[in-house]
């Protein structure tokens, strides 16, 4: 597979991402959060709250998309190793991490309101948990892209 090939696939991928994203958080998540509260009026106090915190939780993980596709534009130009991939995957993690940390203070935040439940946040610890491993794995691959960018200059230049 070349490298052109590769970009198309990629942004084919950031594409579905983010129109699964746009069906979750535009969709999804709205209108369960009305059928809760038309099922359970007592919940009514704390749909909005809860529904402006999990669209919170949505733009870090739009930005992250956007730098995935300048990633995977940089990737059809011929330019896989370089430090500007390198730093935008350092960005990615640290968005993912901010993200996992903000779902779950947010969560206990919830929780101390009695707005939550612990069920609820147990399930979240799940989510951010899968944040943090997204955190980790960028911050791995933006150390192996930073490497072979110091190896490819490096043989850049002895040539």
């Amino acid at each position: 597979m070349n490298q052109n090939s590769l970009s198309k696939w990629l942004k084919v991928i950031l594409v579905g991402v983010g129109l699964c994203g746009l069906v979750v958080y535009g969709v999804a998540i709205p209108s369960y959060g009305a059928s809760l509260v038309a099922d359970y009026p007592e919940f009514s106090g704390r749909f909005w709250p809860w529904l402006l915190f999990l669209l919170a939780t949505g733009i870090p993980c739009y930005a992250a998309l956007f730098l995935g596709w300048r990633i995977a534009s940089s990737i059809g130009q011929d330019r896989t190793f370089t430090a500007g991939n390198a730093r935008r995957l350092t960005l990615i993690s640290r968005l993912a991490a901010g993200d996992a940390a903000f779902l779950f203070l947010g969560n206990v935040a919830l929780l101390l309101l009695s707005m939550s439940h612990p069920g609820v946040f147990l399930g979240m610890l799940l989510v951010a948990f899968a944040g943090v491993a997204v955190a980790v794995a960028a911050a791995c691959l933006s150390h192996l892209v930073q490497k072979a960018a110091a190896l490819q200059e490096q043989s850049d230049l002895t040539i």
